[in-house]
């Protein structure tokens, strides 16, 4: 059976896709990796050779894996329609409009219909690298979560969590989701990595010695700020909006605190 990791992001933030978009194209030359990502929510969209919808940055996961996108990378998909509802695009067709509130009665029948989807995926690879949405820590979300804690527990998927230091209070972002998801959910995290990084990182050794000290999480990883990311499409209105790091400040540097450098190699159980 393939393997299977999970990446889900502290906040809403570019946190997590920054590292789980390219994440397929650097497996190993001979691995069959693929994209997933359970639940999106984004106008930007693209068309597969299905001729059904799914986010855009699943699509351009599969471009770096070189892969034809699917419409099982990214199973539902939740376009906005002001600021209360959202179309829902369910396996690539458009089942219907839901406000909010009522979404939230949707999950369950849409879980059965995520986890098919997974399951064709992983089917065909031997590696799935699945992405979370919004934050780990939205307990108020948690009862029937299909996008992030709720499918982790449901395929037994470990979970890497990934911190945005760019937006400030980092180590109350990881220590602080930690204290308020389940303890079962914290179990599933195997590691952590703080992203965005500017500057000198030898002045984050602390920090990141005291998140692992207090979540007993491995930490994975300190990755610079990627000037080129802005490069890439937004995903959708929170894309990075001019975030472009220049002058002599602008870290270059290759992972810290990673096995080798500048990318990490994370045994998956």
């Amino acid at each position: 059976m393939s393997k299977i990791l999970m990446v889900q992001g502290t906040v809403r933030t570019l946190a997590n896709r920054w590292s789980s978009r390219g994440s397929p194209a650097l497996c190993e030359p001979r691995s069959q990796g693929r994209p997933f990502k359970p639940q999106n929510m984004s106008n930007n969209a693209a068309v597969t050779a299905e001729g059904g919808e799914i986010g855009r940055a699943q699509a351009l996961q599969a471009r770096a894996a070189r892969l034809e996108p699917s419409v099982d990378m990214n199973p539902v998909l939740l376009k906005p329609q002001g600021a209360a509802g959202a179309q829902v695009v369910v396996q690539g067709k458009v089942i219907g409009q839901a406000l909010a509130r009522e979404y939230q009665s949707w999950k369950p029948r849409l879980m059965p219909l995520v986890l098919e989807s997974f399951a064709r995926l992983r089917a065909r690879a031997d590696l799935i690298l699945i992405e979370g949405a919004g934050s780990a820590a939205e307990i108020n979300l948690r009862a029937g979560d299909i996008a992030n804690m709720g499918f982790a527990r449901a395929v037994d998927a470990p979970v890497v969590l990934v911190a945005d230091i760019d937006r400030g209070g980092v180590i109350a972002q990881l220590v602080g989701c930690q204290a308020v998801i389940e303890p079962s959910d914290a179990a599933l995290i195997k590691g952590f990595i703080v992203n965005k990084f500017r500057g000198d990182p030898s002045l984050f050794d602390d920090g990141m010695a005291f998140v692992a000290q207090r979540t007993g999480w491995r930490p994975l990883g300190l990755l610079p700020f990627f000037e080129d990311a802005a490069r890439l499409p937004a995903e959708d209105a929170f894309g990075l909006r001019g975030q472009i790091a220049s002058g002599p400040g602008a870290s270059r540097s290759p992972c810290r605190y990673c096995p080798t450098s500048p990318i990490s190699t994370i045994s998956i159980p």
